[in-house]
């Protein structure tokens, strides 16, 4: 056995890798989630807040992070929609506006439909700005110098949401969906160091360890990666039980895959530690 270890062609751990991944997507098995404390708090700053809420939705991320952060994006609006929150949307990413559209298009116009949620009243697309972290400075102090009109052309000053917003401070919470620069860490130091910024964030597994010192006095509450993202739907579901349906649940039917992906690799890690071992051994006997 040891022998057949030791040349065991990799082409048959890249097979298994694929049935590891392959038979949950096709099967679609759901396992339970339980909300984090960093969740917890996120969905409680948002739950908490009173019905007509002002939240400041800053989506930055682009299509290939999509799948991760898609979810995130989506339960923040979808947790809004429940709580008749306003929603201001915006991106600092040149790819970033068709994922805003979709999000208003999918819930707001799709799941909230019979709301009949009212664009410049209940919420404004402010679209995408070029600059990075010094449209994150002057949107700190002043919105207008970086967003004079909405996505569609209109003078936020004819709009009832925005007519009165002048600054990031406005708003009672500010949600980033962050895949990277400009992102979560710019909107802290350049926002956040102006003044009592309450602010929660949703990011990719690779940028969160750098985010977590930032808890909890710069941000209320994180998500990381697609865990954070099912432990989010999870802490819907519980308060709402209509969303209590995984078909509804994007990042918990996703766990599936990761789950099998992830004990497949940890397996084959111990197996190739006794194999190590092992090999040690036989050479000591020799």
């Amino acid at each position: 056995m040891l022998d057949f270890l030791n040349t065991l062609d990799r082409r048959w751990i890249f097979l298994l890798m694929a049935i590891a991944v392959a038979v949950p997507v096709l099967y679609q098995p759901v396992f339970p989630e339980q909300p984090s404390p960093l969740t917890r708090k996120l969905f409680d700053a948002i739950e908490e807040l009173p019905e007509g809420s002002v939240v400041y939705l800053a989506f930055d991320y682009d299509p290939p992070s999509q799948a991760e952060l898609g979810p995130m994006a989506k339960g923040f609006v979808r947790h809004c929609c429940l709580k008749k929150h306003k929603m201001i949307f915006a991106n600092l990413w040149p790819v970033g506006p068709p994922l805003v559209d979709q999000n208003i298009r999918e819930v707001i116009e799709g799941e909230f439909q019979s709301e009949a949620l009212v664009y410049g009243r209940d919420y404004v697309n402010l679209g995408y700005r070029p600059g990075n972290q010094v449209a994150i400075s002057q949107i700190a102090t002043d919105l207008r110098k970086v967003y004079a009109i909405d996505s569609a052309g209109t003078n936020l000053d004819d709009l009832p949401l925005t007519k009165s917003f002048k600054n990031i401070f406005d708003a009672d919470l500010v949600l980033n969906v962050s895949a990277g620069y400009p992102g979560c860490k710019e909107w802290v130091q350049y926002a956040g160091t102006k003044g009592d910024l309450k602010m929660g964030a949703g990011v990719t597994g690779v940028q969160a360890p750098q985010l977590f010192p930032y808890y909890p006095d710069q941000l209320v509450g994180l998500l990381a990666a697609i865990k954070g993202a099912a432990e989010y739907e999870a802490a819907i579901a519980q308060k709402y039980p209509q969303y209590a349906d995984p078909q509804k649940n994007v990042a918990i039917k996703r766990m599936g895959p990761q789950l099998f992906a992830h004990l497949l690799m940890l397996g084959l890690i111990v197996l190739g530690n006794v194999v190590y071992v092992a090999n040690r051994r036989r050479g000591a006997q020799r």
